[in-house]
């Protein structure tokens, strides 16, 4: 059995993964570069109950577990390590710093702890897509750069892909492009699926800063309050995110830029956050484009009325937390027929109706919140 993947990102590459351990071979298919999209310009914050009460939670409690057991089983080092969040905020009236974060500006409230080490955790997103990739590839999987263009299908069942416009015969396919899998609707029957803009800078920071998630509001001189992000990592940087916008998203994931400005204001923000930050050299000034459906939960599953048929994607802000999951529950889905370690019926891609694949002539539609 061959399963041809669409998409080289944390999802993608964790289902050759888990596919590889089941003895299937797997061909992950990438136009642009492993983990060059959100998978390797996101946080790659892990939390354990954060979806309590949504349909998520048992996907995401299962992942958590899965990233903690990966990091054991898998020789190989993606940053992995349990770490304490806080919550706190700057520019809001109050000034206390109650959990003493030393690299921290005096203005900045920490009043709030919202995870411990047993609840929240942290990988480098692009180095643990990475090493899913070659813990597949040392199982037979392969990696392919090219640009998917079609499916081929023979009566109601796929039978492989075009590549750049050349056929690549599989047994299954599986849609795994993020926000680009809009692009898919125009050869299988596929909801919409939108891409959210959120912006990022990556500092070297050393030994400044010390391991502690933050999740802050912060007031802009200007009036609006933004939610930034701050993640140090083992490597001695520290990852920032927020600034998020409904810019159009490009056909292309090589042309996907910073919007004007943005990231101007997302570094005062971090110089008046923290000291360190502010000296720090900059690393990386960037971009991405998180996948969102119309209710906020992924697309996992068959696609409808096509035999080989799949589909994962959608994961919005918690990809990388829920890419082991997902991995395993769609090999189990592809090879046994069905999920048992998750139940997926709450992500079926049934829900919605399929996208008119007229509506792409124009372009990608934008996302609408």
């Amino acid at each position: 059995m061959r399963v041809l993947i669409c998409g080289g990102g944390v999802i993608g590459a964790s289902i050759a993964c888990f596919l590889s351990r089941r003895g299937v071979g797997a061909t992950v298919i990438e136009r642009t570069g492993l983990a060059c999209a959100a998978s390797g310009k996101s946080g790659g914050f892990l939390a354990l109950d954060w979806c309590d009460g949504t349909p998520l939670a048992p996907l995401a409690r299962h992942s958590f577990a899965l990233h903690a057991q990966l990091a054991q089983e898998v020789d190989d080092d993606w940053g992995y390590r349990p770490l304490t969040t806080y919550g706190g905020s700057m520019g809001l009236g109050q000034r206390s710093n109650a959990h003493g974060i030393d690299w921290l500006s005096d203005g900045v409230t920490v009043d709030q702890r919202l995870g411990s080490t047993e609840t929240t955790a942290q990988v480098h997103p692009g180095r643990f897509a990475a090493a899913m990739m070659r813990a597949a590839q040392a199982r037979g999987a392969e990696l392919r750069l090219g640009r998917v263009t079609g499916v081929v299908r023979r009566g109601a069942r796929v039978a492989g892909v075009e590549v750049d416009g050349k056929a690549i015969e599989g047994d299954a396919v599986v849609i795994a492009m993020g926000p680009w899998s809009m692009l898919a609707a125009a050869w299988l029957p596929l909801p919409a699926v939108f891409g959210l803009k959120g912006h990022s800078l990556l500092f070297e920071t050393g030994s400044e800063v010390s391991a502690e998630a933050l999740f802050l509001e912060y007031r802009e001189a200007t009036g609006p309050v933004q939610s930034p992000e701050l993640f140090p990592r083992p490597d001695g940087t520290t990852y920032v995110c927020g600034l998020s916008s409904q810019s159009p998203l490009p056909i292309d994931p090589a042309e996907v830029t910073p919007d004007p400005g943005a990231i101007e204001r997302l570094q005062r923000m971090c110089s008046e956050l923290s000291p360190a930050l502010a000296s720090a050299a900059i690393l990386a000034r960037q971009a991405c484009y998180r996948p969102l459906t119309r209710d906020g939960l992924p697309l996992i599953g068959r696609v409808p009325g096509v035999e080989g048929g799949y589909v994962a994607t959608g994961h919005s802000v918690w990809g990388i937390l829920n890419a082991p999951a997902t991995g395993e529950a769609m090999a189990e889905l592809i090879i046994d027929g069905a999920a048992r370690s998750v139940d997926l019926r709450r992500f079926d891609p049934c829900r919605f109706p399929a996208l008119d694949p007229a509506r792409l002539r124009g372009g990608l539609p934008a996302c609408r919140q």
